[in-house]
C-alpha cells in the first residue's frame, strides 16, 4: 500500500479507505463506538478496551495533545484506535507530546479519514461486530477473511491479560514512573470519614477508582483477578471493591468463585465488570448488549432519590436480574436509554454495585458520591 494509507474492514464486508495515524501493521478486534467529548488519552488507556478497536464519534481528536497524568493503567490497552481526523495542532500547556507520536510509541494501530458518522450507524443498526485495521494489506478482501477468522470477544477472558501480577499498595512505589499530582494520592480522610482499609481486586482497575478511595482517607491495597478469597481475607480489609475491566464476565469463573467466598466476611463494591461479576455470583446470568455502552453522556436513574444522573460507561455485557435465585438483590439503579440494570444492592449483605463508572475519567462526575455512599455503609458494619 501506498505510504500512510490503511484500510478498515467491518465483520459484515463493509470496507473504509484510510489514513494511518499510529503504528504500522494490523490489528484485529471487537469495533465499538465512544460518544465522549474529550477523554481520548483516559480512553486508550482503560483496561476495560482490551480487545477492542474503537471509533470516536467527535470528530476531532488530538486537540490537546498528551501528557504523563491523564492516563487511567500503566499503558494503553485497545487493538486499536479510529477517528474523523486528528487535529495537526497539540494544543495545552500540559501536553508533553501529540496524539500521533504516543500512539506511534505504544505500537497502537491508529487511523483517522473515516466517515465516524457511518460507521457509529452501521454499529448501532447491526450492533457490535469483529473488524480489522491495517495498513499492511491492499486488498480488503483478503483483509475480511482474517477478520472472519479472528476469535469472537464472546467466551474470552481477557481479565488475565491485563491484571496486575502482584499485589500492590496506592500508589505503587515510582507509580508506574508518572508525574501525577499528589492531590490525586491524598490519604488525608475527611472528618467524617475514618481510615478505612480497601482491598481492590485488579480485573482491569482505573486509577481514577484508587483516586477516589485514597481522596477518602482510605489505605488502598491492590490484588491481582487471581487472588483467592482467602488471600483478599488475609489483608484484613474493612472492605473489598470489585473493578471494572474487560470482555465477558462468564469467563471469569475463578474471580466468580472468589466472590462467591467473600460474600458474608467483608462489604463489597462492584463497579462495571464487577457488577457483572456479582451478578454471577449471585447466580443469575449476563447477556450480551447489541452495541454495548462506551461514553460520558448516558442518563442514569438512582431508584432510591429519583435524581437522573449523567454517567460514563464502558460495557458490552449486562446483568439479568431476574434471573438471580431467591430475589436476593433489588435494583438501585436504571438505565434510561435502554431499560438495562444499572445498579443493584443485596437485601442482607452489605453488598452494593454499579454497571457505570462513578469514577468518569472521562466524563462528568454527577456519580463520585457513591464512593462515599459504600464507606458508609462499611462504617455502618463496623459501627
Amino acid at each position: 500500500m501506498r505510504n500512510g494509507a490503511a484500510w478498515l474492514v467491518l465483520e459484515d464486508g463493509t470496507a473504509f479507505r484510510a489514513r494511518s495515524i499510529g503504528a504500522d501493521g494490523e490489528a484485529f478486534g471487537e469495533a465499538v463506538f465512544n460518544t465522549s467529548m474529550t477523554g481520548y488519552q483516559e480512553i486508550l488507556t482503560d483496561p476495560s478496551y482490551k480487545g477492542q478497536v474503537v471509533c470516536m464519534t467527535y470528530p476531532h481528536i488530538g486537540n490537546y495533545g498528551v501528557n504523563e497524568e491523564d492516563v487511567e493503567s500503566r499503558r494503553p490497552w485497545l487493538s486499536g484506535f479510529i477517528i474523523r481526523e486528528l487535529s495537526p495542532i497539540a494544543s495545552n500547556f500540559r501536553a508533553t507530546e501529540p496524539l500521533e507520536a504516543y500512539l506511534k510509541r505504544h505500537h497502537i494501530i491508529a487511523i483517522d479519514s473515516v466517515d465516524t458518522r457511518a460507521l457509529t450507524l452501521i454499529l448501532r443498526r447491526q450492533g457490535s461486530m469483529k473488524c480489522g485495521v491495517s495498513t499492511a494489506e491492499s486488498d480488503p478482501e483478503r483483509l475480511l477473511e482474517r477478520v472472519r477468522a479472528a476469535p469472537d470477544i464472546v467466551g474470552v477472558d481477557l481479565v488475565k491479560e491485563v491484571t496486575c501480577e502482584e499485589p500492590y499498595d496506592w500508589p505503587p512505589p515510582g507509580s508506574f514512573g508518572l508525574r501525577v499530582p499528589s492531590s490525586a494520592f491524598s490519604r488525608n480522610p475527611k472528618p467524617e470519614t475514618r481510615n478505612l482499609h480497601i482491598v481492590v481486586m485488579d480485573f482491569g482497575v482505573k486509577y481514577n477508582i484508587l483516586r477516589q478511595l485514597a481522596s477518602l482517607g482510605c489505605r488502598v491495597t491492590v490484588m491481582p483477578a487471581t487472588a483467592t478469597a482467602q488471600e483478599v481475607l488475609a489483608r484484613q480489609p474493612d472492605g473489598v471493591v470489585l473493578s471494572n475491566g474487560p470482555g465477558d464476565p462468564a469467563a471469569v469463573t475463578y474471580a466468580i468463585e472468589a466472590i462467591r467466598d467473600l460474600m458474608g466476611e467483608a462489604p463489597m463494591l462492584g463497579i462495571c465488570l464487577g457488577h457483572q461479576l456479582l451478578g454471577l455470583a449471585y447466580g443469575g446470568e449476563t447477556y450480551k448488549l447489541p452495541f454495548g455502552h462506551h461514553g460520558g453522556n448516558h442518563p442514569v436513574q438512582d431508584r432510591s432519590t429519583g435524581k437522573v444522573e449523567i454517567t460514563t460507561q464502558n460495557h458490552n455485557f449486562a446483568v439479568r436480574v431476574e434471573s438471580i435465585p431467591g430475589r436476593r438483590v433489588e435494583i438501585t439503579h436504571t438505565n434510561l436509554n435502554d431499560g438495562t440494570v444499572e445498579g443493584m444492592r443485596h437485601k442482607e449483605l452489605p453488598i452494593l454495585s454499579l454497571q457505570y463508572h462513578p469514577e468518569a475519567a472521562p466524563g462528568p462526575h454527577d456519580a463520585r458520591y457513591f464512593f462515599q455512599r459504600f464507606t458508609d455503609l462499611i462504617e455502618g458494619v463496623h459501627a
